[in-house]
Parts: structure tokens; C-alpha cells; sequence
């Protein structure tokens, strides 16, 4: 049976590349977003228009990502999370495109916090202290 928390969150994003390497290969750009709740990744995909207007036709992009610049950039993704830092919940964008053949990804992250756990963390007492700072 397949258990995703038995997974690290680099394996994880490993295979949210591998699941979105087919689409990836007919985009030039994009944002492959990744959402993650207690370290585990729930939702993914990407947000892109891959169809461009012009002169009255709709045309999709001409190259997509190869193999290799699929690989760079999951690379990259895995490489990114070196950068997370104290968070369990939240997102993390990656935005790209190609440039001139070039791979350009920009990661983004969100981290999200719920005020409900935080307050059990934190002894009522600690409470009183911090509404006196107040007034």
C-alpha cells in the first residue's frame, strides 16, 4: 500500500515532476504549484495558458520542455527546499519559462500557519503576559 508521508518531501516533489513531465513537455511556461499540509504534498499541478491568439488562429506553443530541461528543473525544485525553513504547511510555486532555449525557474514560497495550533503551544499564562504588553 502506498503511504505518501512514508516519503520525504524531496522524493515527494521527485514524483509530482514525474506525474507532470508529459504536460511539461508541450509548455514553454508556466507555474508548477505544489501544496503541501504537514509536510506531505496534497495538490499539484500547473497554472499556464499554452494557447496564443493570433491573426484570428489559436496556436499552442512551438517546444515544450525536453527531457533534460525537465530534469534540470526538477532538480532545481528539489534543490529549493533547502530553502524551506520551519514550516509544515503552505506552497511552493515555481514559475518557468524558456528563454532562447534557456531553462529560468523562480520558486516562491507561502508558508501557512493556524493560529488554533499555535495557542496550544503557548500556556495561558504567557496569554495574560502579552495582553498587559497591550495596553
Amino acid at each position: 500500500m502506498f503511504v505518501v508521508n512514508e516519503y520525504s518531501l524531496p522524493r515527494q516533489l521527485d514524483i509530482v515532476f514525474k506525474e507532470l513531465s508529459e504536460e511539461l513537455s508541450g509548455l514553454d511556461s508556466g507555474t508548477v504549484f505544489v501544496q503541501i499540509r504537514n509536510n506531505v504534498v496534497g495538490k499539484f499541478g500547473i497554472r499556464h495558458t499554452p494557447l496564443a491568439g493570433r491573426d484570428g488562429h489559436v496556436e499552442a506553443p512551438e517546444e515544450g520542455l525536453n527531457e533534460q530541461q525537465i530534469r534540470v528543473f526538477r532538480n532545481m525544485a528539489i534543490e529549493s527546499l533547502n530553502y524551506k525553513k520551519n514550516w509544515t504547511h503552505g506552497e511552493i510555486s515555481y514559475e518557468f519559462a524558456l528563454r532562447r532555449s534557456d531553462l529560468v525557474v523562480d520558486a516562491q514560497f507561502e508558508s501557512n500557519y493556524n493560529m488554533a495550533s499555535s495557542m496550544i503551544r503557548y500556556p495561558k499564562q504567557l496569554h495574560k503576559e502579552a495582553r498587559s504588553e497591550l495596553y
